[in-house]
């Protein structure tokens, strides 16, 4: 009897033990399915104004609601260029790390052993998110723009994607491909077939959204980057879209510029004292300008091109709903640049070297066979209230929107002066998917990460910032240091100090004032530009 009872108890016991175990491979497995799908929406060319919840008059709806029960960021900083951003958004470190110090172009070169900072296609030496979140279970996707190589070996599905879809080079038109060397869009490692009543911002849109009820299938959790080329020119939009704005922007750059301004101090987007930059002298005013409709059309179209691309999110994060996805799905919403003040001509030289894909003078802007740009007028409103613009590294080349939307996480929407970086999005999708982020990937021993994870800003607390921030982009140069900035333009080749605490604008050059501040912070400059391979390290 006594034999049975222990016989008992051990039966018991291994009942529980067993009942244990199984317990604790659920858990296991409800924590894997429980992994968070990431999604990464990068505008291209995008002002830090330029939409609803930063003080646009353009019509977002989506972005703002994303905004508004998410965490919306006031210091997020990009690298005031397409390429050198992406280059740190995908990889966690500076763009020279990662070989993209400057633009891409496509380089067949024999010898790629030895890599440099300015090579133009992303270092073997890096990790891309895709490539680490795959080691953690993670189904990954891009649909949009590629831009960091444009040689086979270095396409998405070469560096770590499971399908791409989207441009490989920087731009093309909206509505079919141009012309012109290297101007390709591939669907996974094939190049695309472009269908009848093609708009590109919405086959991006719709590619995302397959994206979704694809991974349906695959039972893991996606990492999904959806990189628009919009706003970028060329100005393209459906003219069922422009027809919402045209007219709107004949009140001027100069009226318009101040209502946003006035936007954004109405909701508290900036601190009370910032002012608005002052026009630049190269700019005329909008009384002066005899083409008013032109302009009006530039900015009607651009306008259009952001209120389909928020038209296109919205799909996105709606599929999100219908999949029962959305709530574990975290949403990071940013640009690469500010707006553009290229000067568009709107001649783009093809592969017969003389010919011209010009149509610009019979085709009306926004039209299919136009191409045109934004300019400068309008890019100084679309980074209202700073200074310059796309290249440069005053504020207004290299601020940007960020907005994180994490249902599961962010219960009430909030608003953060942090100060944060592109390449600390790496770092954050480390953190969220539990991956770990290698010393060695494919034989390649990888670089330290530079970025730092945005999860304790999220969940609402304070990170302890980067001890600098440092920027180099064509002779453009900066560092930010607490609320201290010292910033180089190729226009004004001299260094600068700016207490941004007090004058974000960058309208009070201390540099005189503070000579030991500006010292101290151009040996910091050299010795990180010394770190990346800047090419020329430039003294006053």
């Amino acid at each position: 009897m006594k034999n049975q009872i222990i016989d008992k108890k051990k039966s018991i016991n291994r009942y529980y033990l067993l009942m244990m175990l199984l317990g604790l491979n659920c858990i296991c497995f409800a924590q894997n399915t429980q992994k968070p799908n990431i999604i990464i929406i990068l505008a291209d060319d995008l002002g830090f104004s330029d939409i609803g919840c930063y003080g646009s008059e353009i019509k977002t709806p989506n972005l703002d609601l994303l905004a508004a029960n998410g965490a919306k960021f006031t210091q997020f900083y990009n690298n005031a260029r397409c390429c050198p951003s992406r280059a740190s958004l995908l990889t966690g470190v500076y763009p020279h790390q990662a070989g993209i110090g400057d633009m891409v172009e496509k380089k067949v070169i024999k010898n790629r052993i030895t890599e440099t900072p300015y090579q133009g296609w992303l270092s073997k030496n890096t990790v891309t998110i895709a490539e680490v979140l795959k080691t953690a279970g993670y189904q990954t996707y891009i649909s949009g723009k590629w831009h960091v190589g444009e040689e086979r070996q270095d396409w998405p599905l070469q560096r770590g994607f499971d399908n791409f879809f989207g441009l490989v080079n920087g731009t093309s038109s909206y509505y079919e491909l141009l012309p012109t060397p290297n101007h390709l869009i591939l669907e996974n490692n094939e190049p695309y077939i472009i269908p009848e009543n093609f708009y590109m911002t919405d086959a991006i849109s719709d590619k995302a959204v397959g994206y979704i009820d694809l991974n349906k299938t695959t039972n893991k959790p996606f990492f999904m980057y959806v990189a628009y080329t919009a706003p970028h020119y060329p100005l393209h939009a459906p003219a069922e879209e422009i027809a919402k704005y045209k007219r709107k922007y004949l009140k001027g750059w100069d009226i318009l510029r101040k209502e946003r301004f006035e936007k954004q101090q109405k909701i508290g987007l900036l601190p009370k004292n910032i002012l608005l930059s002052v026009r630049e002298a190269s700019v005329p005013s909008w009384e002066s300008v005899t083409n008013k409709e032109e302009w009006d059309m530039k900015m009607a179209t651009y306008a259009a091109m952001i209120t389909r691309m928020d038209a296109g999110i919205g799909k996105i994060v709606a599929k999100l709903k219908a999949t029962g996805k959305l709530e574990n799905t975290i949403i990071f919403f940013m640009a690469d640049n500010g707006a553009s003040a290229e000067e568009i001509s709107g001649r783009v030289k093809t592969d017969v070297g003389s010919e011209n894909y010009d149509a610009t003078l019979t085709k009306t802007i926004g039209a299919k066979g136009s191409y045109v740009g934004l300019d400068k007028p309008w890019a100084i409103m679309g980074n209202t209230p700073f200074r310059f613009y796309k290249i440069f590294t005053h504020e207004g080349g290299i601020s940007s929107p960020l907005i994180v939307s994490y249902p599961k996480m962010i219960k009430k929407g909030f608003q953060t002066n942090q100060i944060v970086q592109i390449m600390d999005i790496m770092p954050t999708c480390l953190d969220l998917s539990g991956a770990t982020y290698p010393t060695t990937f494919n034989t390649h021993s990888i670089k330290p990460i530079e970025g730092l994870s945005l999860l304790p800003i999220i969940m609402g607390k304070t990170r302890k910032p980067q001890d600098f921030l440092a920027w180099e982009h064509q002779d453009s140069r900066a560092i930010r240091q607490g609320n201290w900035k010292i910033v180089w333009a190729k226009t004004i080749k001299k260094w600068e100090l700016y207490d941004l605490e007090n004058d974000r604008i960058e309208s009070n050059d201390l540099s005189l004032k503070f000579p030991e501040q500006l010292n101290q912070m151009i040996t910091i400059y050299e010795k990180w530009a010394l770190k990346v391979g800047v090419k020329t390290i430039v003294k006053n």
